[in-house]
């Protein structure tokens, strides 16, 4: 039986081995073409009024843009998780463990056996509203919907989904503006632990980050002759490579680093490739010493990650270019730049010094024109 300008409903049928008859199955299908491929789906009900409202819910479909079929309607919330594990294993993304953590969170909610169709919008809320019901942080439950935005854009991509929901992020007020000014970062330094203090020096002056981007930095990455610590394409967070010039004190820590552990290779017998190490061993944690150091100093609840705040303040304060200032530091675009460009009390009391010395230049030019048109 046709639908007139849908396609058609219809039962199959088969003829019986038995007695030659050709007979029709209780089950309606239907019948209906997009973009010259014709699909066939079963209706899975004996009553013919069901196949025809499946006919118009694909024809809907079509109407806006994408078809939903049987396939699509099969995907599962474990096939879109697995898409992701997947794509951050083939591109080698650093942040694996993040994405995992956050599909373990998306899991427990929405179950091994949830369809991708039923994970709509007004779900994705309710699974926020749970969230914070378990007191996690916006942050952390963004963290997770861009998880979950991932795993609906990848299976879009495959023609696995119709579609990804709109999924709306928590708006965050956790900006941290902490910095240090050179007294406060030498009071630190000074009580910090000797084996942590060449490493605390080169966060402060370049902005790397400490862990992925500085505790990971060999013998190789110094260049002394040329005057460059570099970080090779594919370490850091955007991939990208990076090179910051050796300043003068920059340099003199370098220096007497490496001094003291040529001096440590020779005493123990064997090579040290890193450059910061604990007795020859990497850095792995020095949380206690760097809390009671920020104690002592007058400047608690301090955290590594204000280095890098520092040393975009300090280089907006030397006038370096920003275009420059970026690729030293390793920002991508000026937007994030300038959340760690932050203007402290000393730089807008300069510029008001500033804005006052032009408007006396200003007065002074008005004062010695009226003197000459006497």
């Amino acid at each position: 039986m046709k639908t007139r300008g849908m396609g058609r409903v219809y039962r199959p049928k088969y003829r019986d081995k038995k007695t030659g008859e050709t007979k029709e199955i209780p089950t309606w299908w239907v019948q209906y073409c997009q973009r010259g491929k014709v699909y066939r789906e079963s209706s899975h009900s004996a009553n013919r009024i069901d196949a025809v409202r499946l006919l118009r819910k694909r024809h809907g479909e079509m109407g806006k843009g994408g078809l939903v079929g049987p396939d699509v309607e099969k995907t599962t919330f474990e096939d879109m998780a697995a898409m992701v594990m997947a794509d951050y294993k083939a591109n080698g993304r650093s942040s694996i463990d993040r994405v995992e953590d956050a599909i373990d969170h998306l899991r427990g909610f929405f179950g091994g056996t949830s369809r991708a169709v039923d994970i709509t919008s007004d779900v994705a809320t309710a699974y926020v509203t749970a969230r914070q019901d378990e007191k996690a942080a916006n942050s952390t439950i963004n963290n997770e919907l861009s998880a979950l935005k991932r795993m609906f854009r990848l299976a879009e991509r495959a023609a696995k989904v119709a579609q990804c929901p709109y999924v709306a992020k928590l708006q965050l007020n956790n900006v941290r503006k902490g910095f240090f000014e050179s007294e406060q970062f030498d009071s630190v330094l000074s009580r910090l632990p000797g084996d942590l203090k060449p490493m605390a020096v080169c966060a402060y002056v370049t902005g790397w980050r400490v862990h992925d981007e500085i505790l990971t930095r060999q013998r190789h990455h110094v260049d002394l002759r040329a005057g460059w610590l570099r970080l090779e394409p594919g370490e850091t967070k955007n991939r990208k490579g990076r090179m910051f010039p050796l300043t003068p004190r920059l340099r003199e820590v370098l220096e007497k680093q490496i001094t003291r552990t040529e001096a440590l290779q020779r005493a123990m017998g064997q090579i040290i490739p890193w450059l910061f190490h604990r007795e020859g061993k990497p850095i792995k944690s020095f949380r206690r010493s760097w809390i009671t150091a920020c104690r002592l100093a007058g400047v608690p609840g301090r955290i590594p990650h204000d280095f890098r705040r520092s040393a975009v303040r300090n280089l907006e304060r030397a006038g370096v270019p920003r275009s420059a200032a970026m690729e030293m530091v390793g920002h991508k675009t000026e937007a994030i730049y300038r959340r760690y460009a932050i203007a402290d009390e000393g730089m807008l009391r300069e510029a008001g010094e500033k804005l006052s010395a032009l408007h006396q230049a200003d007065e002074q030019r008005k004062s010695f024109g009226k003197v000459l048109a006497k």
